[in-house]
């Protein structure tokens, strides 16, 4: 009788232990911001946002004239507002409103249990809501732009909103559990209990991956997206973008490989913010004077 009481206590102290180092081991790291926009010369407003649970944002919007086009920055995991500040300035630049966040657990935003791509994405929806008690006129003017899981993130709000007016996604993965059995591998952890390490995920999220995998809610967005993804990206290889868009034969998705970008080339990034302003010009939401505005700066 004692041998099985010990072995029981073994196993719940294995299973604890495993349990604890899947918590802390996808735990997103605290990055604070340690400057701000005026620091580039851009005017803004710090704000907060309440989100889910009665959480607070912390975010930067930076204002353009009054009727202007929004677009919303989601940085990735681990990441902050300051980290996306290079991209939002070729918006700003063109005469767009330029909102910058962090999620929960993010940069100066308020802490929870836990973070993952649906709460990514419940953050992001927090914002839009934002924008649209700005004005009447943001309603149906508002752009999306994530990075990494901010990326999948923006794909899923976008799947479920009908009014956003263009997605612009950033080094996503096609799915999330090829993305995590590519990160488990590195440990040597073998696949049965990868599987069990994934299934536990799923329930602690409460969503299967199957119904946030980008692959797949890229494919129900109803605006135009641009998939922009680095050549040279280890983290998410390139044939991760080229999964999203052949699963998405009849959607109006577009991919921009950008040669000499990793997975956090932002700067390599913002030197094609040309590319992403021409394609928020065929979408409908910029002028050809605002892209030769940014142009011209």
């Amino acid at each position: 009788m004692n041998y099985i009481v010990i072995t029981l206590l073994v196993i719940a102290g294995v299973l604890s232990g495993i349990l604890l180092a899947i918590h802390f081991g996808f735990q997103a790291p605290r990055r604070k911001e340690k400057g701000n926009p005026a620091d580039i010369g851009l005017t803004y407003r710090e704000i907060s946002i309440r989100t889910v649970e009665g959480k607070q944002l912390f975010a930067w919007w930076l204002p353009a004239a009054s009727g202007s086009p929004t677009i919303i920055l989601m940085h990735g995991w681990g990441g902050n507002a300051e980290l996306m500040l290079p991209l939002a300035v070729p918006f700003q630049k063109a005469g767009m409103n330029v909102l910058l966040l962090d999620a929960r657990n993010h940069g100066q935003s308020d802490s929870t249990s836990y973070s993952s791509l649906p709460r990514f994405a419940e953050d992001v929806s927090s914002a839009i809501n934002w924008v649209k008690m700005q004005s009447a006129e943001q309603r149906d003017r508002i752009v999306l732009l994530g990075h990494s899981v901010g990326a999948g993130a923006v794909l899923f709000e976008a799947s479920r909103q009908d009014d956003i007016s263009a997605v612009i996604s950033i080094s996503a993965f096609a799915h999330p559990e090829w993305m995590m059995r590519r990160y488990l591998h590195r440990f040597l952890i073998p696949d049965r209990l990868t599987t069990w390490i994934l299934r536990y995920v799923e329930w602690i999220i409460q969503h299967r991956y199957e119904d946030i995998a980008p692959m797949n809610t890229a494919c129900k967005v109803k605006c135009p997206v641009l998939l922009v993804h680095g050549k040279i990206d280890d983290t998410v290889p390139m044939t991760d973008a080229l999964a999203i868009l052949k699963n998405c034969s009849e959607g109006s998705i577009e991919l921009l490989i950008i040669d000499d970008a990793g997975h956090d080339s932002v700067d390599k990034i913002e030197h094609h913010a040309y590319q992403l302003l021409e394609f928020l010009k065929k979408s409908g939401i910029m002028s050809q004077q605002s892209v030769d505005q940014f142009a011209s700066t």
